[in-house]
């Protein structure tokens, strides 16, 4: 366990974006009253990602009058630009990285913060290959996603895109900006899922940092329904393609050496 010495201070990330379901089922109330009972220093920071549903106002309602939950606005970016203004935001020595809609509770957290005390820079959540509540199609989709995956990247990390991932927030400062995301300068209309966490892992990897992958309950909780106007099969054919073609782009960007200057 970690001694009064070692606790660090956490600042928990959470990007919104169009989580107006999510929201009325009182997550962010889970996650204040787990951490009012931690004695480590803690903040929480929510970054509304130009959310276009009911998300600004209800977060503005779950945090009024508490202490150390604030919320900032940023034009919509995506996911890893709400993340990117967190870490920017955030004062903690470790952020965490969480996802609004909860899959992963957040007193999940008390089986990162260990490997953080043994001298891990980077900690990350792991659903492995069961993920309780996702579809058949799903599974088999992230079965065959993890098998080609480690054929060319992170050949040691069974799950890269947990959204439960727990960092020291100086390895997060240097990691971030040399994300191609961040180099584009076309911005992402609506919502669209990224790949962006096999980039991150592998830059963290190559650049000396330690990884420690650590398996977490999860279970998919996520109720929101305006994140895209697709069906399931629809939806998950297009994100499938996008993150097939996420990892691609890693591949040939480390073939290229685009990566040895970091």
């Amino acid at each position: 366990m970690l001694t009064d010495t070692q606790q660090p201070s956490i600042s928990v990330i959470i990007p919104c974006y169009n989580e107006e379901k999510n929201l009325e089922r009182g997550v962010l109330d889970e996650v204040y009253q787990y951490f009012e009972k931690q004695s480590f220093a803690w903040d929480i920071i929510v970054i509304n990602d130009g959310s276009t549903d009911n998300s600004r106002s209800l977060v503005e309602r779950s945090i009024k009058s508490r202490k150390n939950i604030s919320l900032f606005d940023i034009p919509h970016g995506g996911k890893p630009a709400g993340i990117w203004a967190g870490i920017q935001k955030a004062t903690g020595d470790v952020v965490l990285f969480t996802d609004m809609d909860q899959s992963t509770p957040i007193d999940e957290l008390g089986k990162l913060l260990p490997w953080y005390e043994k001298g891990f820079d980077v900690v990350i959540g792991s659903r492995r290959i069961t993920r309780q509540g996702s579809s058949l199609v799903r599974k088999v989709g992230s079965f065959v996603f993890l098998a080609l995956r480690r054929l060319f990247l992170l050949r040691t990390i069974i799950d890269t895109q947990c959204g439960f991932k727990l960092c020291r927030r100086q390895t997060a400062l240097e990691v971030f900006p040399n994300l191609e995301f961040f180099r584009r300068e076309k911005k992402p209309a609506g919502w669209k899922v990224t790949a962006y966490d096999v980039e991150f892992l592998y830059l963290v990897e190559k650049l000396g940092y330690r990884i420690k992958e650590v398996p977490v309950d999860w279970e998919n909780r996520d109720r929101s329904n305006t994140k895209g106007s697709k069906g399931d099969w629809a939806r998950y054919i297009t994100e499938s393609i996008n993150m097939a073609q996420e990892v691609a782009r890693v591949k040939l960007n480390q073939l290229q050496g685009l990566y040895d200057k970091i």
